[in-house]
């Protein structure tokens, strides 16, 4: 089962997450935290598998809304990402969809939205320009 936390401390370590949920019965097979690219520093969400047992989804329930480190944290069963789904454009635009950012060139090869200054569509419809 793979689990959604939300609302971690920034200074969270992956030993501190797994340990919270040993603590309270699960067996964790990974944990993974969320990073900013740029800076490399946590973005205060992660994902957590479980190995399926006994009311681990009544647990995990349970422990929505608990504290770690003084926060409380947003505990719930993790959603699949929607097939298809688009990037974020950035300075200069994404490639699957998403919205070109500021002065992208493009809005994308799957239907996204050229940027402030874009100057073509997407390859599956999308609208160029501002």
């Amino acid at each position: 089962m793979r689990v959604f936390v939300g609302n971690l401390p920034y200074n969270a370590t992956s030993e501190d997450v797994q340990r919270f949920f040993e603590e309270a019965g699960c067996e964790v097979t990974g944990v993974k935290l969320v990073t900013d690219r740029e800076t490399g520093r946590s973005r205060g969400f992660g994902f957590v598998e479980v190995a399926d047992g006994d009311n681990i989804r009544e647990t995990v329930d349970g422990l929505n809304g608990k504290a770690l480190n003084g926060r409380n944290l947003t505990i719930n069963e993790a959603r699949e990402r929607a097939p298809g789904g688009g990037g974020g454009g950035g300075f200069r635009g994404g490639d699957r969809g998403g919205r070109g950012g500021y002065g992208g060139d493009r809005g994308g090869d799957r239907g996204g939205r050229g940027g402030y200054g874009g100057r073509d569509r997407g390859d599956r419809g999308g609208r160029g320009g501002y």
